[in-house]
């Protein structure tokens, strides 16, 4: 295990994870004996949330990041051939604004949404890596530990390495430094006057990302609305046919207990009908069974007279 492996490791991983991490991966170097990799893997810093969205950039958008930090080997190029940068500053502001939606969309995706100013210093961070290659190396790699700022107008170390460096020309007579001066005056107000442009610049793109995302979060709005109310209708419609069906079948329950009752209705009145024959049947049997009974007992002893008289007749 390395440095730049260690910070792989550590720098790709979930911020609340870093601390515990960092310590297991410095006992580990000081286990296999490297006590400078230790206490180097003991000074990385924990990224903060803009720092963290840049670094997981370069492991999930590597294209498009890749993309962008080209462009700014061509933007500090341009500046130092003196050619035209335009159109490479246009395409830098599209890509940028291109990266930004990809970072809050990661973020969401990742449970830790990107608010102000974490979304600026993402954009701070990113066209500072187009101007500073120093800053290019740590975003390509994804090891950012802080966000990055670029204060100059111009990209970083715009001449070669030897007129860097080369000595300072001796001093010449006083007319000859004040003319070297004066251009130099009117560079300076130049480029004051490009910084503010190009702040005003980044101001305007901040704005229309930002009209952008409320466009866009606007639209959102709309459609969930629309699917609510579309939603909302087909229930509707449902419930509507589920209460006309049960409207038919409470239409012809009602005509088969209708039909029932008239059927139980007249029933019920031949049965009480039957009923008052019934008693009056009964009544007239009790009648004739009771008026049966006299007769017969009459009549046999109209017959026992009878037979008496015949036997005391004279022979």
């Amino acid at each position: 295990m390395d440095l730049s492996a260690a910070a792989d490791e550590l720098y790709g991983g979930a911020p609340e994870e870093f601390v515990e991490r960092r310590r297991r991966l410095a006992a580990e170097a000081k286990r296999s004996g490297d006590a400078v990799l230790a206490r180097r893997i003991g000074g990385l810093r924990r990224p903060t949330v803009s720092a963290w969205a840049v670094n997981r950039l370069a492991r999930t958008a590597p294209g498009e990041l890749g993309r962008l930090l080209g462009l700014g080997d061509e933007l500090r190029s341009a500046w130092t051939s003196g050619g035209q940068v335009g159109d490479l500053d246009r395409r830098r502001g599209e890509l940028v604004a291109r990266l930004l939606r990809t970072a809050r969309r990661s973020a969401d995706e990742a449970g830790r949404p990107l608010r102000e100013p974490a979304l600026r210093e993402v954009e701070d961070t990113l066209h500072a890596a187009t101007m500073d290659p120093a800053v290019a190396d740590q975003v390509r790699a994804g090891h950012l530990s802080q966000p990055q700022t670029y204060a100059g107008f111009a990209p970083a170390d715009p001449l070669p390495e030897a007129k860097r460096h080369a000595p300072e020309e001796p001093p010449k007579p006083e007319r000859e430094a004040e003319k070297r001066r004066k251009p130099e005056r009117e560079a300076e107000k130049r480029r004051k006057s490009e910084r503010e442009a190009e702040k005003a610049r980044r101001k305007r793109e901040r704005a229309d990302a930002e009209r952008r995302e409320r466009e866009q979060a606007e639209e959102e709005r709309r459609r969930r609305r629309a699917d609510l109310v579309a939603a909302a209708e087909r229930e509707a419609r449902d419930a509507e046919r589920t209460a006309a069906e049960w409207e038919s079948e409470t239409r012809d329950a009602r005509r088969v207990h209708e039909t029932a009752t008239t059927e139980v209705n007249r029933l019920h009145d031949e049965l009480t009908a039957a009923q008052a024959r019934q008693e009056a049947a009964a009544r007239r049997l009790t009648t004739a069974e009771r008026e049966h009974t006299r007769a017969a007992r009459h009549a046999a002893d109209a017959r026992h007279r009878a037979d008496s008289l015949h036997e005391d007749a004279p022979r």
